[in-house]
């Protein structure tokens, strides 16, 4: 009997806490990528019975840092920046593969 592996799990729940993985978003431009990483977590998090309310804390990894500045600031204002208090986050410059801009982890309440 051949042993099947693990199923890779968009979110994981422990306690009260939601972890998701990384989530990626090709093709697109840089923005375009962001955004659509941003709504896929809103999706993953919605499923765990969490929201971007709820985020604690972001990974955030660019192939380039400078898009941080020219892009990711801007787009995270309008995911977070009416909220009270926006959730921590670590950036990074991280080698993702061909056309992979960005990739993201959140880890929330519910």
């Amino acid at each position: 009997m051949s042993q099947q592996p693990p199923k890779m799990s968009r979110f994981r729940v422990i306690g009260n806490t939601v972890y998701t993985s990384g989530v990626t978003a090709k093709p697109g431009d840089v923005p375009t990528q962001i955004r659509n990483v941003f709504e896929k977590l809103k999706v993953v998090l919605q499923d765990a019975g969490s929201s971007f309310e709820k985020v604690a804390k972001m990974n955030i990894y660019l192939s380039d840092l400078n898009y941080r500045e020219q892009y990711l600031n801007q787009i995270w204002n309008e995911y977070f920046g009416k909220m009270e208090t926006a959730p921590s986050r670590t950036t990074v410059e991280a080698g993702l593969g061909a056309d992979v801009y960005v990739e993201i982890e959140m880890i929330a309440a519910i």
